[in-house]
């Protein structure tokens, strides 16, 4: 079967050392699946694929085979649908089903978002609760990447913390939320973190990425580092 146009101007932009490096960055994504495409010649080819009549075809392929297809999805939500909320929102809903990685995932970071978020924050409430591992973690990366600064709420931290999860990608991101919270927010996320409210893997690996910020000043890092559930990784 014939590749449709997008796919194919993809491998045409495929790199193999790259495919090979970027493979173990996502185990999970079987290999056969990666063409090899590095972010920004797809973002670039994305802005010109917006402008393609084949573009709306595209966006109706569900589900897509290669990892790139998918991070091209993405990219031309945000190009296609820059102003009109509802049918982002309502675009985006259907993709999150079949996004499959983190990289994927966290791809999505839509400008339109910056202009509606009192809506947004509402959908960010069914994602957390949705049960599925990228749906949550999309939600929990809109929360740190929209919602940490001038919008933020405290109530939001809560909505993290509530998140109960086994799996790996979404503790990750959470303990990454809670990481930044504690440069943006110190004051409303520590209480988190003298509380222990997070499972013991998240709350020592929040502990552990906001070591790493050069925001947070060498006494407050010590007394981080007192924080830590000990025995736990």
């Amino acid at each position: 079967m014939p590749l449709n146009p997008l796919t194919q101007a993809l491998f045409e932009l495929k790199d193999d050392n790259y495919r090979e490096f970027h493979a173990k960055l996502i185990p999970n994504v079987p290999a056969e699946k990666i063409i090899g495409v590095r972010t920004p010649a797809l973002r670039d080819f994305a802005k010109k694929a917006a402008k393609m009549p084949e573009a709306r075809a595209f966006l109706e392929e569900f589900p897509h085979f290669y990892y790139e297809e998918n991070n091209l999805h993405g990219a031309l939500l945000s190009l296609i649908f820059p102003n009109d909320i509802g049918q982002f929102l309502a675009e985006i809903e259907r993709f999150l089903p079949y996004v499959d990685n983190w990289a994927t995932c966290d791809m999505l970071s839509p400008k339109i978002f910056k202009k509606n978020l009192p809506l947004v924050y509402e959908k960010v409430k069914g994602w957390l609760k949705s049960g599925k591992t990228y749906t949550v973690r999309f939600g929990i990366v809109t929360l740190l990447g929209f919602f940490l600064d001038d919008a933020f709420k405290p109530e939001m931290l809560q909505l993290v913390a509530d998140v109960k999860s086994d799996e790996f990608y979404v503790k990750m991101a959470a303990a990454w939320y809670f990481s930044v919270a504690l440069v943006k927010q110190y004051d409303a996320a520590l209480p988190y973190i003298q509380n222990k409210q997070l499972d013991p893997w998240t709350h020592n690996k929040a502990i552990q990425k906001a070591l790493e910020s050069r925001r947070i000043s060498p006494e407050t890092k010590e007394y981080l580092k007192s924080l830590k559930v000990k025995g736990r990784n």
